[in-house]
């Protein structure tokens, strides 16, 4: 049969558009689902994807607020902040951690230390796609090295960014303190809004007490990045409120001046302006340079600051707890006269010793061979022990207990001095608890010069030296004099708390100051050489501490021994006497005698803000004062 027959056309034709309407069909209904998808992406859920898609191409990153600037009280520049080029990396956006460091070490010069260093902030809690500094301090041509190659560096970066300068260090590391970059104990109580972005922190000092006035507030930006993470350019910005601007009572001259008066020598000099209790000068020597802290000091100079016996890292002035010594004697005549323990008059013969019963055992005076009759005139101009041996013992441990803590001792009167210590002012109550043992009369007459279990740091006693200048009227120790703007001082001081110290008869401030000024101008005074020929009158004690034993593990040789076995050398005194504009406290480590070595400190010290200074500002060199106008006394 011819193949004609057997084909039908007809029904290939029908078989053929058949499946042409199905694929049509099936196409049709894919165009269908394909263009709904696309409204439903393209207008139903449109804001949901532009916002999806601007979290891949618009980030909000915060700006950190630029740090509060501290000046002096003349307006010297005493903390500020400087640009500083970092390289940073964010772990997030980094392919290969250790692929990139290896890179990144072949351009710039990494050290070891820096490895470490990253590698523990790498550890460290952080906040997400927060920066990781690797190198501070890039220069010129480290930077354009790393520019070449920052296409090959994913999460790499160069930031510039304001750290922490303080252009005269060694002379204020003590006073200001220093900041540092935030540690993982104090990432867990900032509060991570206000700090985001920022690195770094008041570790101490001043930084740290009015961290919160210095911080400022943070600000955002949105800015657009490409497939990287690297910024294109800024969309929106909401600048940082800076932090405020700090004005202290604290004189860069007088304090350079203490520091030179100190120089090569350990010690520590407070000077305090009484009428406000402003602290002029807080000198401890030898000092460090605190820039090194700010973005992360090397372990060799560590090493070489803590490990120094001078221990330059020590602030002598709020935390060196010394035995006061007979610069304990005005403040313990206060408290005989006004307890009735002495009088003007009462007088004693002093042999050279002292004995609680007539077979007891002795206790010297400085002078072996005694000052004779002697009253409370004599003793504190001439430095009699027997006779506070004497008034000491009437007194008894709880009333020179009760007195000497109303002049500060054994607490920390300051109103914003971080980290001052307490000293130790001891009592009946303390020897129990401490030692289980009974306060003995003997211990009384210890506390009597200042020796015994007592203990004060120089800013202490200072703070007293100040209370007599204005005869009991408290003023608190603080640096801070004013804050720039219309933020008012008190809103951030502590408030004050001390009650003046009143006495049954108050002309008994003026004789004890009296005494005092006998102890600088006076024939018999120990200071009087220290006193001659000053235009104005002061009042002043010196003091001696002794040193009695070193450290079982240190090892030094016999010139080393001989000097740090000698006795501490103190002064506390004020000027002028009838209108005091500066208190001092001196303490000059191992320096021997009060009135041969802290006393002419503490003359060049007065000088230097009674005369010098003064003229330096115009004031003339007797700034309203008539006393200054008249001789020595």
């Amino acid at each position: 049969m011819p193949w004609g027959e057997f084909k039908d056309t007809a029904a290939e034709r029908r078989l053929f558009q058949r499946r042409t309407m199905v694929m049509l069909s099936i196409v049709m209904l894919l165009i269908v689902g394909l263009l709904a998808r696309m409204y439903q992406l393209q207008v139903v859920e449109h804001d949901i994807y532009t916002t999806l898609s601007d979290k891949n191409r618009v980030q909000v990153q915060s700006v950190p607020p630029p740090r509060g600037l501290v000046y002096d009280r003349n307006r010297t520049l005493l903390a500020e902040n400087r640009p500083v080029f970092s390289v940073t990396l964010v772990p997030e956006r980094v392919e290969g951690m250790e692929q990139t460091l290896t890179q990144l070490g072949a351009i710039l010069d990494i050290s070891e230390e820096d490895r470490d260093r990253f590698q523990r902030r790498l550890q460290e809690p952080r906040r997400p796609f927060q920066e990781i500094p690797l190198r501070y301090d890039l220069d010129e041509q480290e930077m354009a090295r790393l520019a070449v190659h920052r296409h090959e560096l994913p999460g790499v970066e160069v930031k510039a960014e304001l750290v922490r300068y303080y252009p005269h260090s060694e002379l204020t590391a003590h006073a200001l303190g220093f900041v540092g970059r935030i540690n993982r104990d104090e990432l867990q109580r900032i509060d991570p809004v206000n700090y985001a972005g920022t690195n770094y922190i008041g570790k101490s000092g001043i930084e740290r007490f009015y961290e919160e006035v210095l911080h400022g507030k943070v600000g955002y930006q949105h800015v657009e990045t490409n497939a990287r993470g690297r910024t294109m350019r800024v969309l929106e910005r909401e600048n940082p409120v800076p932090g405020e601007d700090l004005q202290l009572h604290l004189d860069l001259r007088l304090q350079k001046r203490a520091h030179d008066l100190l120089d090569g020598r350990r010690g520590a000099i407070v000077a305090i302006e009484p009428a406000t209790g402003g602290i002029l000068a807080l000198a401890s020597v030898p000092g460090f340079d605190a820039n090194k802290f700010v973005t992360g000091i090397s372990v060799s100079d560590y090493r070489e600051l803590s490990e120094s016996r001078d221990k330059p890292l020590f602030n002598r002035a709020l935390r060196g707890q010394y035995p006061p010594g007979s610069t304990m004697k005005p403040m313990l005549a206060i408290a005989a006269l006004d307890s009735g323990a002495t009088t003007r008059d009462y007088t004693i013969w002093d042999p050279g010793y002292f004995k609680l019963t007539e077979s007891g055992r002795r206790y010297r005076d400085w002078k072996r061979s005694g000052h004779g009759w002697v009253n409370l005139m004599d003793a504190m101009a001439e430095s009699c022990d027997v006779y506070y041996y004497d008034i000491a013992v009437k007194m008894g441990v709880d009333t020179m207990y009760e007195y000497l803590s109303r002049f500060g001792f054994g607490e920390d009167a300051a109103l914003d001095v971080s980290g001052a210590l307490s000293g130790l002012l001891p009592s009946r109550d303390w020897k129990r608890a401490t030692r289980n043992e009974p306060w003995y009369p003997g211990d009384s007459v210890n506390l009597g010069i200042g020796q015994g279990f007592m203990l004060a740091t120089p800013l202490q006693l200072a703070t007293a030296t100040s209370l007599i200048a204005n005869r009991g009227r408290w003023t608190e120790p603080r640096l801070l004099k004013a804050i720039e703007g219309d933020t008012p001082v008190s809103e951030f001081l502590p408030e004050a708390t001390h009650e003046p110290l009143k006495l049954k008869n108050p002309d008994d401030w003026d004789y004890v100051v009296e005494t005092m000024a006998e102890v600088m101008h006076g024939r018999k005074g120990t200071a009087r050489q220290v006193g001659r020929g000053a235009p104005y009158r002061m009042a002043g004690k010196t003091g001696t501490a002794q040193v009695f034993s070193l450290a079982e593990d240190e090892e030094y040789d016999a010139e080393e021994i001989r000097e740090r076995l000698r006795d501490h050398a103190l002064f506390v005194g004020f000027a002028p006497v009838d209108n005091p504009q500066i208190a001092v406290a001196v303490i000059v480590e191992n320096g021997g005698g009060g009135s041969s070595t802290a006393a002419p400190v503490a003359r060049e010290l007065f000088d230097a803000w009674l005369l010098e200074l003064d003229t330096e500002d115009g004031a003339g060199t007797v700034a309203g004062n008539p006393e200054r106008e008249g001789g020595a006394g």
